[in-house]
């Protein structure tokens, strides 16, 4: 198409001349940009599907609401991408927790009273990414003022750390939570330690990792806590105990801290040294405002978190670069009026 030549505008009212020199400024430079654009390397493609595969990822909302999906469903995207709508919830109840396993295998379904249940995952049938899933309330049955609070896959770990919000912890043998268990059995005494935050396996002779939601945090041996357990991290009054990872040395692990922002980094356990002793103050892991989570990752690992409203992304964990000191980390999930909730790591 050939443009019309330019008329002549010195006799043209000012406000009519600085208009048409405004759209002329504006045309050049998105002409500019376009030309830079083509000349960039085209971005690199997002890695294909994997394979079908019998690990499922089971998304659970605050008030008991499930769906288990098969993982190779939720395509990988780039780190700070917006993620894919999952879980079909509404207000009050939003999704709130994430855990990876194979289909075949039980979920311990740990209750903000201490409580445990163990559940077999084909009881909830196979859904799309999208979908609204059904009860857990089936298998666990909560008491009055009572929540679901933490998930894990069985039979991951030699022994099962227990963080409360209060920052107290206990550590006890897998076998508690067995094939054999008893559902709903205690796991701690209630009236001493309060409200349960989050639990993990451990290796029985490692360390323990207990961060708060501001981001601080304590690194001590596991064999430290005494038996019936006690203080983890000493917490402030504008603080709470949110998550508790085993770390096995000699420093080898390596732990992806994440904000309710979407803003994340992975923490080398080698740039933060061990305490001797449970029940110290802690010190600053990451900067936040509001920590929501903290995994164990290997480079091969994929990273899948949710948010408030649902929305899910998956990512490899290696797009996150390693830091052994304090950082405010990097942008994972992109986020509009709307903040992460739950994060979980799994592997190949």
């Amino acid at each position: 198409m050939t443009l019309p030549t330019r008329p002549d505008l010195t006799t043209a009212a000012p406000e009519v001349r600085a208009y048409i020199e405004a759209l002329e400024s504006e045309l050049a430079r998105q002409q500019s940009s376009a030309h830079e654009a083509a000349l960039e390397p085209p971005a690199a493609p997002l890695e294909p599907s994997e394979p079908p595969t019998t690990i499922n990822l089971v998304t659970i909302s605050a008030h008991g609401l499930a769906k288990r999906t098969p993982r190779h469903l939720y395509d990988r995207q780039r780190r700070g991408g917006m993620g894919i709508f999952d879980l079909e919830t509404s207000d009050p109840d939003r999704p709130s927790l994430l855990a990876a396993l194979d289909e075949s295998h039980d979920l311990i379904v740990f209750t903000t009273h201490a409580r445990a249940f163990r559940v077999p995952i084909s009881r909830l049938s196979a859904q799309p990414v999208r979908a609204r899933g059904q009860t857990l309330l089936n298998d666990v049955t909560l008491q009055p003022a009572e929540n679901i609070a933490a998930v894990l896959p069985a039979g991951r770990g030699v022994s099962l750390a227990l963080l409360s919000l209060s920052g107290y912890a206990r550590v006890l043998p897998a076998h508690i939570v067995g094939p054999a268990m008893t559902p709903g059995a205690n796991l701690y005494r209630f009236a001493d330690f309060g409200p349960l935050a989050a639990a993990c396996w451990t290796s029985g002779a490692g360390d323990l990792f207990v961060v708060s939601e501001r981001g601080l945090a304590i690194r001590f041996p596991e064999r430290a806590l005494p038996l019936p357990g006690g203080l983890a991290l000493r917490l402030g009054s504008d603080d709470r105990a949110v998550a508790v990872e085993g770390v096995r040395p000699p420093d080898g692990e390596a732990l992806f801290l994440l904000g309710e922002d979407g803003r994340g980094t992975i923490r080398l356990m080698s740039g933060f040294a061990a305490n001797k002793a449970p029940g110290g103050g802690g010190k600053m892991a990451f900067r936040t405002d509001r920590l929501i989570g903290a995994v164990a990752v290997q480079p091969s690992d994929d990273l899948f978190i949710i948010s408030r409203l649902g929305k899910i992304i998956r990512f490899r964990s290696d797009e996150v670069p390693p830091k052994e000191g304090v950082v405010q980390g990097v942008n994972c999930m992109a986020l509009r009026g709307d903040e992460c909730v739950a994060v979980t790591a799994s592997g190949t």
